[in-house]
């Protein structure tokens, strides 16, 4: 075990289970959770109460923040409570109990719950490769980084995308290292299911990896943002900055499962 206590809030979601998954036997776990997490130390509580929060927070050195409300049907007040104040609780308890490093869970999602960069995706030519015509698509297509100026789609892809300032200004004014994941289409079954997730999609080991190789980047690593996302024959999302930064080295395609 590497004595690296890490704070996983949301274990109890897809996602969060990965992360249990891959880290449990080799980093001291505990869980921040609604609901009670058999096996870990669980901390129950609700993000939006900063009190109520704090203590599981104490002696930490990691925390990675995985919930939020999102969806078409999270309701203005959801992304209120969970992801504005909840998201400023996080990294304000952070601060207070000395944590060194955060990593968030922004979002490069399709679909319903919308991403960070939403508007640019249906323009050209990405509109082509994310409806499917990838003959249509002129190539190389240019890829679009963390450097792409942000256009969120709704109110949920807007509150993750103010995650991700906070986080800079946390760092910038307190120290604190903060790594903001926008992290892909990860499914159930562990497979791309619709033709808008095939540039998006990442795998459970590639969404392990990266997870892993932010909780293990340098301390000179003070802020940055990262697309987590598979190494996709028809991606989009650019994963050339992890890869120099944290080494990640994604090992699937979804181009392995033909749309």
């Amino acid at each position: 075990m590497s004595g690296k206590k890490v704070l996983i809030i949301g274990m109890s979601g897809l996602i969060g289970g990965i992360v249990r998954r891959d880290l449990e036997g080799e980093y001291e776990l505990r869980a921040l959770n609604r609901g009670d997490m058999p096996g870990v130390e669980c901390f129950r509580a609700d993000i939006a109460d900063l009190d109520a929060i704090q203590p599981a927070f104490e002696g930490v050195d990691t925390v990675v923040h995985l919930a939020a409300a999102h969806g078409y049907d999270a309701t203005w007040e959801d992304i209120l409570n969970f992801n504005l104040i909840g998201g400023y609780n996080v990294y304000e308890a952070s601060r207070v109990a000395g944590v060194k490093r955060i990593v968030f869970a922004s979002t490069g999602l399709v679909g319903e719950s919308g991403l960070v960069i939403t508007d640019h995706e249906t323009g050209y030519p990405y509109h082509l490769i994310s409806d499917g015509h990838y003959d249509e698509a002129p190539k190389p297509w240019p890829m679009v980084t963390h450097e792409t100026p942000i256009r969120p789609l709704n109110e949920y892809a807007a509150s993750k995308a103010w995650g991700e300032a906070l986080g800079r200004s946390f760092s910038d004014r307190y120290g604190i290292s903060v790594i903001c994941l926008r992290i892909g289409s990860v499914t159930d079954e562990d497979t791309p299911k619709t033709p808008r997730q095939w540039p998006a999609w990442c795998s459970h080991r590639d969404l392990a990896q990266i997870i892993r190789r932010s909780l293990e980047a340098p301390e000179s690593v003070r802020f940055d943002i990262f697309y987590a996302v598979s190494d996709n024959k028809w991606g989009f999302r650019d994963i050339q900055h992890a890869r120099d930064v944290l080494g990640y080295d994604p090992q699937d395609d979804a181009g392995d499962y033909k749309p």
